[in-house]
């Protein structure tokens, strides 16, 4: 899969399907960040979960390299991450 073709599709997923499912990454990742810290009892904020799920995403790919979805995936995370660091939902850590 070329570059372009992983953007794209990472692109059409995070502004297209998973936003009409789950709203955006901002407020779903603040809501995870929400329920990671209290499960964690440490402060976690919604760039955490974006790059929590990146790493989760590196471990799928390790154990499956011709999945081209972990790629697709890691891309559309590390977007939404760049998004969420600029958001007002985004909490302090401590």
């Amino acid at each position: 899969m070329k570059r372009e073709e992983v953007l794209n599709k990472a692109l059409e997923i995070v502004k297209g399907a998973r936003e009409e499912q789950y709203g955006t990454p901002e407020d779903c990742f603040y809501t995870i960040a929400q329920m990671w810290s209290a499960y964690l009892g440490k402060t976690l904020n919604s760039v955490d979960v974006a790059m929590m799920m990146i790493l989760l995403k590196i471990v799928r790919s390790k154990n499956n390299q011709e999945y081209d979805d972990n790629y697709i995936d890691i891309a559309g995370y590390a977007a939404c991450a760049g998004e969420c660091q600029q958001s007002c939902h985004h909490l302090s850590k401590e």
